[in-house]
């Protein structure tokens, strides 16, 4: 996987997952706590989808072939989508029913400094995990861009879902600490439930946006509007096309753009003049967007005053004097 892709913030989340997993479980064996239970099987859920991320990171390294000539590059955006799937049917909606199976049968907990030392633990773990995935994010995240901008536009999915996950993971330990910690203190298994069902809520909602930030990756997203505008600005950069009479973008993958554009000539152009004037321009375009590497351009003869073919984007570009 590629850095973009946040292997090293992927890998610290899979790894203190799998360790407060095991420790949760232990944790719910000895106190019969729900939030432990709940919590437990959230980091299950996570560990797994951490497993799906990195699997999606190897299969997007497949060559294109026949059958996919643009590559696998969507692949990311296929697993980020399925673990979207999995955090809110394994986790959110089994700690909703943990809740409701403990508020309509409350027992007292025993051990309960068990849960809380493994608690505290955890948020320690998971603070780790969490400070990671935020450097590998400062890597890409443009400068004075806010966390929800980039979560919500990021073409590489992997982080933003390790940044919710790990977000998500916090919270929901200080709900279970909550939960816990009111039931110690009034001897009240209702607020162990309580902190049950927040866990199951906190779980959905995140699902819910991580569902709706991949579907729109496997729709197909533009470039970025900075991005688009770097593209048009290095067209015009040089002298060869007169006018930009139309242009589209689309990431086939979160390392691959494809460009297409309609490129205004002069009508009096010989072709070998318009072959190399067009090479020329692709290397500025590459050289200003990195991701943009496959690009497709079709020439047209621009004739002056000629409104036959009105630009479909917003960007046009004028002849020099």
């Amino acid at each position: 996987m590629s850095a973009s892709g946040g292997g090293k913030a992927i890998l610290a989340a899979f790894l203190a997952n799998m360790g407060i997993a095991l420790a949760k479980f232990v944790a719910w064996f000895l106190s019969g706590s729900a939030s432990m239970l709940a919590e437990a099987i959230h980091s299950v859920a996570d560990s797994g989808n951490q497993l799906l991320l990195m699997l999606g990171g190897r299969q997007a390294k497949k060559k294109a072939d026949s059958d996919h000539p643009f590559g696998y590059g969507r692949e990311r955006y296929v697993y980020a989508f399925v673990v979207s799937i999995i955090l809110f049917s394994v986790g959110g909606l089994f700690s909703i029913y943990e809740g409701v199976e403990k508020l309509t049968h409350p027992h007292e907990l025993e051990n309960a400094w068990i849960p809380i030392a493994v608690l505290l633990v955890a948020i320690v773990l998971e603070s780790f995990s969490l400070r990671t995935a935020v450097k590998e994010s400062n890597h890409l995240r443009a400068k004075g861009q806010s966390w929800v901008a980039f979560v919500r536009h990021a073409k590489a999915p992997e982080l933003p879902v390790v940044l919710l996950e790990d977000v998500a993971a916090l919270t929901g330990l200080v709900f279970a600490l909550f939960g816990v910690g009111m039931t110690v203190i009034t001897h009240n298994p209702i607020f162990d439930a309580i902190g049950t069902l927040m866990i199951g809520t906190l779980l959905i909602l995140v699902a819910i946006t991580l569902g709706i930030e991949t579907k729109s990756l496997l729709v197909g997203e533009g470039a970025t509007d900075a991005d688009q505008q770097r593209i048009v600005d290095a067209i015009a950069a040089g002298p060869e096309v007169v006018k930009l009479i139309h242009i589209k973008t689309l990431y086939l993958g979160p390392d691959e753009l494809l460009v297409a554009a309609k490129l205004g000539f002069a009508a009096d152009a010989p072709l070998a003049q318009i072959a190399a004037d067009i090479d020329r321009v692709e290397a500025r375009v590459r050289a200003a967007v990195p991701a943009a590497r496959v690009i497709y351009f079709e020439p047209d003869i621009y004739r002056p005053g000629d409104d036959s073919a009105p630009p479909t984007s917003q960007f046009v570009i004028k002849s020099a004097d």
